[in-house]
């Protein structure tokens, strides 16, 4: 069964501003992920630069069918 993560966000950008997010969604490998791994995930996907603190709230693991098709990296795509 296919995993996915459902959680609400707030970020801070160190040179001022800031993001949020909610209900937000990302398939995950495996049957939980930590709210440190997620910070990372979401700067990383969306490849933010100058990021401060990262706050997670209302975090559930769901079923569901993973939305993003897996990159082969023979293939590039």
């Amino acid at each position: 069964m296919d995993k996915r993560v459902q959680f609400d966000f707030e970020l801070e950008f160190t040179n001022g501003g800031g993001l949020q997010g909610q209900e937000f969604r990302l398939d995950i490998d495996g049957e939980n992920i930590t709210d440190q791994e997620l910070a990372k995930y979401i700067v990383e996907d969306m490849r933010l630069l100058m990021v401060g603190e990262v706050r997670i709230f209302n975090k559930k693991i769901i079923n569901e069918k993973h939305k993003r098709k897996a990159f082969d990296e023979n293939s590039g795509k």
